[in-house]
């Protein structure tokens, strides 16, 4: 939310400085993201001066220039060659000076002192797009006969400046997403120190002028509004708006559209209170209706989109038709035109609920919904309407040619909420006078109704839509306060704690030093996932009230979001990529519908790993590595033997194999911990990659479940050499190094502690559907030297069980 200075000295005296004022919006709860400074010509034309053609004469050596001399006010005339048609001896003009900086669009020109055709130009003379004043550029800006030499262009033009604050605003503040509302929070925390004035724009002129034009309002929908205002006005005129007006607009980022929409749009950022503007002539029968219209009717919004309607989204109507989406978008016949004459001003106050639904159901997020869907102050209706019905009169002009329509089935009540002197000072953490308590009640507008020596009974202000509760009052108390000013208790208090072993947080932490230490990048993605990802995925969790249509599931992998980070930095040129996420994935459980509600919703943590494009730069001695599906086996292994994770399977995986082709699962005592292989095809051209992606997936909740039921072991180093023995087999292709492996462990267990695979040939030189395999044993004895006898019985016991129930022809020397 961007908060203009000088747009808050309407209503409060703010003499301090920006910083300072940013620190107390900061510290008030609202904020302050950043400052800048904006003024209503970009370089608010600095070095800028109104001049008068004193000479002009045609320049001798080129036909579309002039040579000019220019009094600016200095006693000595400029000379100026200038290329515009229209220049003329006795003009008035902007000229600028050496050194000043002019802005175009995206574009700058710093003028310079230079030579044209041998004809030397010390300034330019403007044309008005130059300048930023307009989008002229058929010849130089001539002014007035009566403008001053020598005045300062900005001062001529009355450029303004202004300071910015860009409020990161959260969502229980609502009441102060105006101006009027910082100011008040302002005023609030500054009337502590003194009495500080709050000026709020009166409406004791608003008259009715005729009653020309009645249109009658009904709400069929109570439910979905429970206030709605209106009034009509005749006879104006739509046009430009008036530079303050446009200034005020421009200086947070609203572009100006014309003097009826942005008294509406004045209001808006003014007090919170959204206004639409409807043409009369377009409400058919003279008549506003609120209600909601049948299960996918057919509207065209102001933007031109014909959009299916729910039978859920409140509409504003006339007797035959839907003119607009209550509260978050207008309708494109019913808006204000330059042909308009005669409006209809809508100001009311719409349920929460029905905006935030209708603005995730059809993606329309705008100023007016923002305010909606986190609830706007009812009591503010009529008030913004006037307000804005005054100011349309004076600018536009025209008649109010109605009496306000306000129609309020359920009036709004201020909440009452009692809270106690007792437990506010045990929620503050320190004892606050009662006087000064109630005086912070009184600053925020919140009204004691009736008190005693131990509590109050408080009425909440309607715009305080987030002061519901005891402990809402007393955060407000402590906010004015300030939470600087709360002294720390010298006491300390503890208990003590049991920390689940092992430490899972500083486990993931060891894990994630060794990966960034091996090369990789941790990312860090959203936990909501597109649809298109999970159509056909029963165990995926659909959000019934999302933040937008791209971010409507909850993840149930990792692998999604890691495809796009790893999509989005190859798109700009990083195609080496290394990547991994700890993050929790969410699954509906069908299986357990009749359980506790949070069984059917359980929630693991997973580590992803990806891997694409080469492992290494190639340099003058070594060429390109490349990412490989064996190097990130090895990782999965390294991570498996750092936490404590030994003797288990690798077998085809039985989950994530939609993701890769092929692939392999570790697996202990039946449980897939990992899975991992190359990325199917099908994924790499959906995120339209051409190069292969590795991909892993580690179930953490997994893991660190089997590390905990696990005892911690100690073992002395190994004193004794180990010993390797090779061994070269011949075998059927079916025959996996994962079954020579697991046979050889069952049939050495004493001395065999490694089994290496180092070499595999399939060719014409052995028969078709063999393939040859020379594997390495390593032995060792932990409490004495190995024998060559015991080491020649270990390897011929390996050699048999390889004959006898794999088939294995061994080649011995």
């Amino acid at each position: 939310m961007k908060i203009s200075l000088n747009w808050l000295k309407d209503y409060i005296d703010v003499n301090i400085d920006a910083k300072e004022l940013a620190d107390i919006l900061t510290g008030i709860g609202l904020e302050v993201e950043g400052i800048e400074t904006s003024e209503s010509v970009r370089g608010g034309l600095r070095g800028c001066v109104i001049g008068e053609v004193m000479t002009c004469e045609k320049h001798p050596d080129a036909d579309r220039l002039s040579l000019t001399t220019v009094d600016i006010g200095q006693g000595s005339y400029l000379p100026v060659v200038c290329g515009a048609s229209n220049v003329k001896k006795g003009q008035k003009v902007v000229v600028a000076t050496i050194g000043t900086t002019l802005y175009k669009g995206d574009d700058s020109m710093t003028i310079q002192k230079t030579k044209l055709r041998g004809k030397v130009s010390e300034g330019m003379i403007c044309a008005e797009d130059e300048l930023g004043l307009g989008s002229s550029h058929e010849g130089i800006m001539v002014l007035p006969p009566d403008a001053k030499v020598g005045v300062p262009a900005s001062e001529y033009f009355n450029i303004t400046s202004d300071i910015i604050f860009d409020i990161g605003l959260t969502p229980n503040r609502i009441e102060s997403v105006s101006h009027f509302g910082v100011a008040r929070d302002i005023a609030a925390f500054l009337s502590l120190k003194g009495k500080v004035e709050l000026k709020k724009p009166g409406i004791e002129d608003f008259v009715q002028d005729n009653n020309d034009l009645a249109i009658d309002v009904v709400i069929e929908n109570p439910q979905g509004c429970r206030r709605y205002s209106g009034i009509t006005i005749t006879g104006l005129t739509v046009a430009e708006s008036p530079v303050w007006l446009k200034n005020k607009l421009l200086s947070i980022g609203l572009d100006p559209i014309n003097n009826v929409v942005d008294i509406t749009n004045f209001v808006l950022h003014e007090f919170g209170q959204p206004l639409h503007a409807f043409d009369a002539e377009k409400i058919k029968g003279n008549k506003v209706v609120v209600k909601t219209l049948g299960e996918g009717t057919h509207f065209i919004t102001l933007d031109g989109i014909e959009r299916k309607l729910s039978r859920n989204d409140l509409m504003i109507c006339n007797s035959k038709e839907g003119m607009c989406i209550a509260g978050v978008f207008g309708g494109a016949e019913s808006g204000v035109t330059e042909h308009t004459k005669n409006i209809f001003l809508e100001s009311a106050w719409f349920n929460p609920t029905f905006i935030r639904r209708t603005v995730r159901r059809h993606g329309l997020n705008t100023d007016a919904a923002f305010r909606f869907e986190r609830g706007t102050d009812p009591a503010i209706t009529v008030y913004a309407l006037k307000r804005a019905a005054m100011l349309i009169r004076s600018i536009a002009g025209g008649k109010i040619s109605s009496s306000v329509v306000d129609i309020c089935p359920e009036p709004v009540k201020p909440v009452q909420v009692k809270v106690s002197f007792k437990n506010i000072n045990r929620l503050i953490g320190n004892r606050l006078d009662k006087e000064i308590i109630k005086k912070l009640l009184n600053a925020l507008e919140i009204n004691i109704l009736k008190e005693n020596d131990d509590e109050m009974v408080l009425s909440v202000p309607t715009y305080r839509v987030d002061v519901t509760i005891e402990a809402d009052v007393v955060e407000e108390i402590l906010r004015m306060y300030g939470y600087n000013n709360i002294i720390m208790d010298e006491n300390i208090t503890s208990v003590l704690s049991h920390i689940q072993k092992p430490d899972n947080l500083r486990l993931i932490n060891v894990i994630s030093d060794y990966l960034t230490a091996s090369g990789f990048n941790e990312i860090m993605n959203n936990s909501l996932s597109k649809e298109m990802y999970y159509k056909d995925d029963k165990t995926a969790i659909h959000l019934f009230n999302p933040l937008s249509s791209d971010l409507n599931r909850l993840r149930n992998t990792l692998f999604f979001g890691g495809m796009e980070s790893i999509a989005f930095n190859i798109n700009r040129q990083r195609p080496n990529l290394r990547f991994y996420e700890f993050g929790n994935c969410y699954y509906f459980n069908e299986k357990d519908s009749n359980n506790d509600i949070l069984d059917n919703y359980p929630e693991e943590l997973h580590l992803a790993i990806f891997s694409t494009g080469n492992r290494s730069d190639g340099n003058w001695f070594e060429k390109d590595r490349a990412s490989s599906f064996y190097e990130l086996k090895s990782y999965i292994e390294s991570i498996l033997l750092r936490t404590g994770i030994y003797n288990y399977d690798v077998l085809p995986p039985a989950s994530a194999v939609d993701f890769i082709d092929g692939g392999i699962a570790f697996v202990k005592d039946e449980n897939e911990i990992a899975v991992m292989g190359i990325v199917h095809d099908k994924w790499l051209r959906f995120f339209d990659l051409k190069t292969p992606v590795f991909f892993a997936d580690l179930n953490w909740k997994l893991l660190s479940g089997m590390l905990s039921t696990k005892p911690v072991t100690f073992r002395e180093l190994p004193r004794f050499p180990e010993v390797i023995r090779d061994l070269s087999m011949m075998l059927e292709k079916t025959i996996t190094f994962e079954q020579i492996r697991k046979l050889a462990f069952q049939t050495e267990k004493k001395f065999l502690k490694k089994v290496i695979l180092f070499d595999v040939y399939e060719g014409d030189k052995i028969e078709k559907d063999k393939k040859s395999y020379a594997v390495s044993f390593v032995l060792q004895d932990e409490i004495r030297t190995l024998t060559d006898g015991l080491i020649e019985k270990s390897i011929n016991n390996l050699a048999g069980v390889f004959e006898k129930k794999l088939g294995a022809q061994i080649r011995r020397s």
